[in-house]
């Protein structure tokens, strides 16, 4: 008999995918209950006054300012709760590589002090379900020229310097990247999916342990309306979109070509609302994507053209120590257990997004400082 979840706790529910998830939970008739830091990085460093995303959720849900590595906040957000929805999280791909500190106290310290309120604390939580990320299987999956599937570990900076970024055997012959499923080789190649991981693990242990059923989600790409245009460590259509309309160069790393499978933000709140209601998802780890590559090149000309701005795009060969070069989800499992398949293409996800950004104010997004950081601590080379 399937549970019903009244109370929702949503951690990181002011943030992008949080918010958009808390109003569709509100219209179904859940209580919401938002514990989030308004972290300056994401919504500004007025949020109250400035932040898109806090004002959509202001006054509809109960909202905690406070923060997962805190004991009090996080005992507070968990009284009365049915159901905790785990959002919080820093999520900067490249930053996580020099913010080691950071990214383990939030992500993994975060996580931990949740699962240990939840199992020395009388609750009432009925489920818990972790927002993980496609970045703990580091490089997706790959099949050799015999059908030999393949998991290929990080990419040799030499041979990147060289011009030289797809994925090979250690004969040095190309892979071919195929749908990356659940139950393939996970070995994250930045700090960020290393803590994502960490987490994973910590609640499949915990949860199973106290038999609490669990959801674990590995988002894939997450984009569309609403998306942070102040973060310049994450998001690349909205780094773009800033660049484009602010009139700068847009960097390309590398040939342009390293793919990623983009999943509009109405998608991956449908899949992460179908999560919590049914039990066929307990105890699961699911993808959540669109099962679709596409290259990094193809994003910034579809925005150039949107914005209908001329815009030199510079395929400068500089490339990110933690970056991967392909990852797209095999969808068999969402399907199945969520009965869902994506509904939004990349096509109208995107000229959706450009028109609501063009109605946003404009902001430079430091973009270029973030790249600065990286070179100056040797993650970016050229």
């Amino acid at each position: 008999m399937h549970i019903q979840y009244k109370n929702i706790l949503i951690t990181g529910g002011a943030g992008f995918i949080g918010s958009r998830l808390a109003l569709r939970l509100l219209e179904e008739g859940h209580t919401v209950t938002v514990l989030d830091n308004l972290s300056p990085q994401i919504q500004g460093n007025n949020p109250e006054h400035d932040s898109p995303l806090y004002k959509s959720i202001a006054g509809k849900v109960i909202f905690i300012k406070g923060d997962v590595t805190k004991r009090q906040d996080v005992e507070n957000a968990l009284v009365g709760q049915d159901a905790v929805i785990h959002l919080a999280a820093e999520t900067g791909t490249g930053q996580s590589m020099y913010q080691i500190e950071n990214y383990n106290r939030v992500n993994v310290s975060g996580t931990a002090l949740i699962l240990d309120v939840l199992v020395n604390i009388p609750n009432t939580i009925k489920k818990f379900i972790l927002a993980s990320s496609r970045a703990v299987y580091g490089e997706g999956k790959y099949v050799d020229d015999n059908g030999v599937f393949a998991y290929p570990e990080n990419r040799n900076s030499v041979a990147m310097q060289q011009g030289n970024y797809e994925m090979t055997d250690v004969e040095g012959n190309l892979l071919k990247p195929v749908a990356t499923d659940e139950s393939s080789k996970l070995h994250p190649t930045s700090y960020y999916g290393l803590t994502k991981l960490q987490q994973e693990e910590m609640v499949k242990l915990v949860c199973s342990s106290i038999n609490l059923p669990f959801v674990i989600l590995r988002y894939q790409n997450v984009y569309g309306v609403g998306q942070s245009l102040l973060n310049p460590y994450t998001g690349i259509l909205s780094i773009f979109s800033t660049q484009i309309l602010n009139g700068q160069d847009i960097n390309i790393f590398e040939d342009g070509l390293p793919s990623r499978d983009f999943i509009n933000i109405k998608d991956t709140v449908e899949a992460t609302a179908r999560s919590l209601k049914t039990d066929l998802a307990n105890d699961e780890i699911i993808n959540v994507g669109t099962g679709i590559p596409t290259s990094v090149l193809t994003v910034a000309e579809y925005l150039a053209n949107l914005y209908g701005r001329e815009t030199n795009i510079k395929i400068s060969g500089e490339f990110r120590i933690g970056d991967i070069r392909h990852n797209f989800a095999d969808l068999s499992k969402m399907k199945a257990l969520l009965n869902f398949q994506p509904g939004v293409s990349f096509e109208k996800g995107i000229d959706e997004f450009a028109k609501w950004v063009l109605t946003q104010p404009l902001h430079e997004n430091n973009f270029q400082n973030s790249l600065d950081e990286l070179r100056s601590k040797g993650f970016l080379k050229s």
